[in-house]
């Protein structure tokens, strides 16, 4: 994920009408506008589909990662679809790269290229999408125009080769994040690491040892993780790793220094504390803010936890263990999140089918 602008979207009633409706009903406190969960796109109760449209109109099928660029446009990795769509700030949908229902690994423009349950997402400053192609194991590259290529890896090789290119070797990579120099970050879930892509396809292991299940901090191969899904980072050159079977949110510093920022490894649940005291259930998508924020799709646990910069967690989306999507002021309620993306004051968030947005985020 990276950190974008300002986008909007609603349920059915227009971009910035829900909110206003919140603020008319008393909702915002003194001029400040009230958080509300809407639905954005698709349909967050179930129905799949591959339909382009706007807002409620589209369909997607189990969607995964998202991220936003710098014109507020949302990239959604559209996994059992094998496709990668694009939707307006307004909320219109339309398919980005490859056909749905179709597999396959050929690089191509639009609808000539082919994905294989892509599940990671990510944008740089000029535009270009990243996509963790899981289950073809390489990393893809898609431009502005929707020229699909790949980055680093060979479809169907599986592996832990740092490399080249097509010498490269992943395992079921997942997340994706990139930085300012272009670089690529990639949750290579089944190794148990941290991957770094160069803008020249150059891959290298940032933490974690290929086959070493974990949960220690320490610097580069001698840190370990289990099965690690989404990454995202900071101005810095931080990255933030949902450490997934840990139940844990990792720091990586640009040097490889692995620290664990919230939770403790083993320890499932829902508590907000600080640091270890936290707990969580099966994360799964990050995002970073400007002020050092992460956000945490707690998939298990359906909500949507923020982590400050020295680890306090808080709940900030849905309750703990409630199931179900519930649109309005927060905490609303969710089901399954599993991706999550910052662009201004919103926050994106994939679900079952679709994408739901909070405006006005906390």
């Amino acid at each position: 994920m990276r950190i974008g602008v300002p986008v909007r979207g609603i349920l059915g009633i227009g971009p910035f009408a829900f909110t206003v409706l919140v603020a008319a009903c008393g909702g915002g406190g003194s001029g400040s506008p009230a958080s509300s969960l809407a639905l954005f796109a698709g349909d967050v109760t179930g129905a799949s589909g591959s339909v382009d449209g706007t807002g409620s109109l589209a369909r997607f099928n189990l969607p995964n990662a998202l991220a936003t660029d710098g014109a507020g446009n949302v990239y959604v990795a559209d996994t059992f679809n094998h496709t990668i769509r694009k939707s307006t700030p307004a909320g219109v949908v339309s398919t980005l790269a490859g056909t749905a229902g179709l597999t396959g690994s050929a690089d191509g423009t639009g609808a000539a290229a082919r994905f294989n349950l892509p599940i990671g997402v990510a944008t740089d400053s000029a535009g270009n999408v990243y996509v963790g192609d899981s289950f073809n194991n390489v990393i893809r590259k898609i431009t502005p125009a929707g020229v699909v290529s790949t980055l680093a890896g060979t479809a169907g090789a599986s592996g832990s080769a740092d490399g080249t290119g097509a010498a490269a070797r992943f395992n079921l990579p997942r997340g994706v994040a990139t930085d300012g120099a272009g670089n690529v970050y990639v949750a290579d879930h089944s190794n148990h690491t941290i991957r770094k892509v160069t803008p020249a396809g150059v891959v290298s292991t940032l933490a974690g040892t290929a086959g070493l299940i974990g949960n220690t901090d320490a610097t580069g191969a001698a840190a370990s993780f289990n099965l690690p899904n989404g990454v995202a980072t900071d101005g810095a050159g931080n990255v933030y790793v949902a450490d997934t079977n840990n139940c844990t949110v990792r720091k990586i510093t640009p040097a490889g220094v692995v620290s664990t920022l919230a939770g403790t490894a083993g320890m499932l649940g829902s508590t907000d504390a600080t640091g270890a005291a936290a707990s969580f259930n099966l994360p799964d998508g990050v995002a970073t803010d400007g002020a050092g924020n992460v956000y945490v799709a707690d998939s298990g646990n359906h909500t949507i936890r923020k982590i400050t910069a020295v680890g306090g967690v808080t709940t900030v989306v849905g309750v703990a263990g409630q199931v179900g999507f519930v649109a309005g002021k927060l905490p609303g309620g969710l089901v399954f999140p599993r991706g999550s993306a910052v662009s201004g004051t919103s926050l994106y968030i994939t679900l079952t089918n679709g994408v739901a947005v909070v405006q006005n985020r906390p």
